[in-house]
């Protein structure tokens, strides 16, 4: 098949949906599709092609189209930008050949539902607009990244749950083969081989919304006190969010040395980092978007490294963990957290058990994989 796929993003980018454009596009391309990736042309700050910014092999193309790059000025810069995008996304559709064109993005296809049916959306928050209604109804089909957001849109929508298809984000677990030695990777990370460590890899916010890393930092004290070797590794922050997390760690009276940050890293440095680490925490809130709509990237990432994981048991989250290969807590509960770490920090052999099944159950979630059950269901 001809793909085009179009993504008002800019690429590459350190957010993660730039990452997960990518990794459907490559997928889509390793399935034997010509993939076309369509962006608009925005300044950015590396002069890495997105290919090994994200360290993804060259199978498709990706075309940048001009447009009025307004971003910086706000909501209304970012409306024009979005609408420009989608016109010219429009227009560079139209006049290619294409068995499928896919997207994340509602504009552009809202535009196309007036000239085309080849039309398909991947949905990752709910909304409702008069946008939304016309594509829901005229897009061939949804993929939606939990079950309660396909629920959604069937129940606010009335949209057929035919036509809807559930299909949560995924890993590419050759990232994970042949890494250094767990030694030679501390040593390089400047963390001590005797420390057990923490680790959260991500940002610190979504859409405004905190992730709950705060709730780590509050806990980690008593994670201390029954683990005198405990260490809190947090990845992938930004630079100026530093001075307000290290107030935090003050606030609770944690010494430096019990703690290390690290900001933005390249993707393909997450499995080193999450190799080095002895629990991989997920502590989302329970608020509607982590409850009901997300499928975390980092989640898929956490399980193929193998180690014991200690994440909310929020729906969404239970849609891919069990208590079988993960220690599950009740979100918001500082008491619950503190205890789950301090159990898998103090069984070493249920923290293997626990890990080994995530490995097994994750070989389900790859990127390939969700693609060819994506093309099977369109074809269907």
């Amino acid at each position: 098949m001809k793909i085009i796929y179009i993504a008002n993003i800019r690429i590459p980018t350190e957010k993660a949906h730039g990452v997960q454009i990518m990794e459907m596009c490559s997928a889509f391309a390793n399935a034997g599709n010509d993939v076309t990736l369509v962006v608009p042309k925005r300044l950015n700050n590396t002069n890495e092609t997105p290919f090994d910014f994200y360290g993804i092999k060259e199978n498709f193309k990706i075309v940048k189209l001009p447009v009025l790059d307004l971003v910086r000025f706000g909501k209304i810069g970012f409306w024009i930008q979005s609408t420009n995008f989608a016109k010219f996304a429009t227009i560079y559709s139209l006049f290619k050949k294409s068995d499928l064109i896919y997207s994340r993005d509602e504009l552009p296809l809202w535009f196309l539902s007036f000239f085309k049916n080849n039309l398909v959306l991947e949905i990752h928050i709910a909304k409702n607009n008069f946008i939304s209604k016309r594509v829901f109804r005229k897009v061939k089909n949804i993929i939606a990244i939990t079950q309660k957001l396909k629920d959604f849109y069937v129940k606010e929508y009335g949209v057929d749950e035919k036509k809807i298809f559930w299909s949560p984000d995924a890993v590419d677990l050759k990232n994970f083969l042949n890494l250094p030695d767990e030694n030679i990777l501390r040593k390089e990370f400047d963390i001590p081989s005797d420390k057990k460590v923490v680790t959260y890899i991500g940002k610190l916010k979504t859409m405004g919304k905190s992730k709950g890393v705060e709730d780590i930092i509050e806990v980690f004290p008593r994670i201390l006190e029954k683990n005198k070797q405990a260490f809190f590794l947090l990845v992938g922050i930004n630079k100026s969010e530093i001075e307000d997390i290290v107030k935090i760690f003050e606030k609770f009276n944690i010494n430096q040395e019990s703690y290390k940050l690290v900001t933005h890293i390249p993707k393909k440095k997450i499995p080193e980092y999450l190799k080095i680490s002895n629990v991989l925490i997920m502590s989302y809130p329970n608020i509607e978007h982590y409850a009901l709509y997300m499928s975390p990237m980092k989640l898929f990432e956490y399980m193929a490294s193998g180690n014991p994981i200690v994440a909310s048991g929020l729906p969404s989250i239970r849609e891919i963990l069990n208590e079988e290969n993960s220690v599950l807590v009740e979100p918001d509960n500082l008491d619950s957290l503190a205890s789950g770490i301090n159990i898998v920090l103090s069984d070493d052999l249920f923290a293997k058990k626990i890990g080994n099944q995530a490995f097994i159950d994750v070989q389900n979630y790859t990127w390939d994989k969700r693609v060819e059950n994506i093309i099977n269901f369109i074809k269907e």
